[in-house]
């Protein structure tokens, strides 16, 4: 318990927890991580409106903060103003009562109890659910319409009523994490880290959160607390990130203000690091429950868009020796089986796709036609080619604990869709017959 207690004193100081009241005994997780294997979807475009932006990563050669003008490109284009870029000047820049009633509208019809019905007979038995920080707290003056906590809440009963579990996504933090448009505000630099307010804002949600579903871990057996914060930012950013990462274990782990622990497990992202600078990080038998998250895709880049169909199912294959020898349960949070960045509004809105040339700097490799939009346009070769690049990632994403594939349902954008590849056939009706189970012998 040494690097713990080292930490006890300042976390005391903050109320997180005392001292004498240090997590070393295991904890019970309603789902029995490590022995089973996660398979899930994100409900993405539903409780967060999202634009996209792109970085690097060492994992793998690019990584996207992935927005959702294309899950529901409808809902920006309505607005005629294209300066509405993120759910921050989607409530700033047009009249309150206009976006609150798309808003509200959007909340009580893009996922819905069917939703969860179809997920779960899918073979599926998580979803994990981003929503941001303003769906509690906008004390800070933020422009952002509230009242999506009714649908969190709705999507916990939904999920108890179909055997379903919650992951619960902290994906915009105060000030933002990331400076990506999905958390809620796009700026040129994050902020969150900038000044003690904004992390001591995100710690009292983390703290709501925790003791909301302390009492249902049966249905939210696991809390999030931060969506993709911006390691690549600098150390100051990755000081910040550690600490608050210390700090939600003890939000989390004693929720009821005495010694007693919850068995909710935490899931850390990697902050855009190689899974190797998180080795030995808040590993048993001193911490108990932890779990990191990474992100994975194959669009994002000149190269990776000009990769032959073998190419990316290889690219996925040989993930499988850097996912498995991790120290920690590992879940691959977000990945895809889309092998182009042709969706629209993709890269961003107003922006064009590398794969077509019309991303600015880039170079043509082919057309868009038949690459994106409704399934019922796609090639039956097309098609062989996303079924088979869904099991090499599922197959090699299953080394680790489980995968959560981006995202459930699009507007108009298919090759992303879990709902649009099952009724389109390039995923299996039951998660568990993988079309292809020998793709990366």
């Amino acid at each position: 318990m040494s690097s713990l207690r080292r930490l006890a004193p300042a976390l005391a100081l903050l109320g997180l927890f005392a001292p004498s009241a240090l997590a070393d005994t295991p904890i019970n997780p309603a789902f029995p991580y490590g022995s089973e294997k996660v398979r899930g979807v994100n409900l993405g475009g539903w409780l967060v409106l999202e634009v996209s932006f792109i970085y690097a990563s060492p994992l793998v050669s690019l990584r996207l903060t992935r927005g959702q003008p294309w899950i529901t490109p409808s809902i920006f284009d309505n607005t005629g103003n294209d300066n509405i870029v993120d759910e921050w000047t989607f409530c700033q820049l047009q009249d309150t009562a206009t976006a609150t009633s798309v808003l509200q509208n959007h909340w009580k019809t893009w996922i819905t109890e069917q939703d969860f019905i179809d997920i779960a007979a899918a073979g599926l038995n998580h979803v994990r659910l981003p929503i941001g920080f303003w769906a509690w707290d906008v004390s800070g003056g933020e422009p952002y319409i509230q009242g999506q906590l009714d649908y969190l809440n709705d999507a916990v009963s939904w999920a108890g009523n179909h055997g379903l579990y919650v992951i619960v996504d902290l994906h915009g933090a105060p000030g933002s994490q990331n400076g990506f448009d999905n958390s809620g505000h796009r700026v040129s630099t994050p902020e969150w880290q900038s000044t003690s307010s904004n992390v001591q804002r995100t710690d009292a949600i983390i703290k709501k959160l925790a003791s909301q579903f302390a009492e249902t871990p049966q249905y939210v057996p696991i809390i999030a607390p931060l969506n993709e914060p911006a390691g690549f930012d600098g150390q100051d950013m990755l000081d910040t990130v550690r600490q608050y990462y210390y700090d939600s274990y003890g939000n989390v782990r004693y929720p009821y203000g005495t010694s007693q622990e919850s068995n909710t497990v935490l899931l850390y992202h990697d902050a855009f690091q190689p899974l190797s600078y998180w080795q030995n990080y808040q590993i048993p038998p001193d911490w108990q429950g932890v779990a990191f998250d990474t992100h994975i895709y194959q669009v994002f880049s000149q190269t990776e868009v000009e990769y032959s169909d073998s190419q990316h199912i290889s690219a996925a294959c040989n993930m499988a020796s850097t996912l498995n020898s991790f120290d920690l349960w590992l879940i691959v949070g977000e990945w895809a089986p889309a092998e182009t960045d042709c969706a629209k509004y993709l890269n961003g809105r107003g922006i064009g796709s590398r794969y077509d040339g019309s991303y600015s700097g880039s170079t043509y490799v082919g057309s868009c036609n038949g690459r994106t939009g409704s399934g019922s346009s796609f090639s039956d070769s097309y098609k062989t080619f996303l079924s088979q690049f869904w099991s090499a990632q599922v197959v090699t994403y299953e080394q680790a604990d489980g995968w959560l594939q981006w995202a459930w349902k699009a507007e108009n954008a298919d090759e992303w869709s879990y709902q649009a590849g099952l009724k389109y056939g390039w995923i299996p009706q039951n998660a568990a017959n993988v079309p292809y189970p020998n793709i990366c012998n």
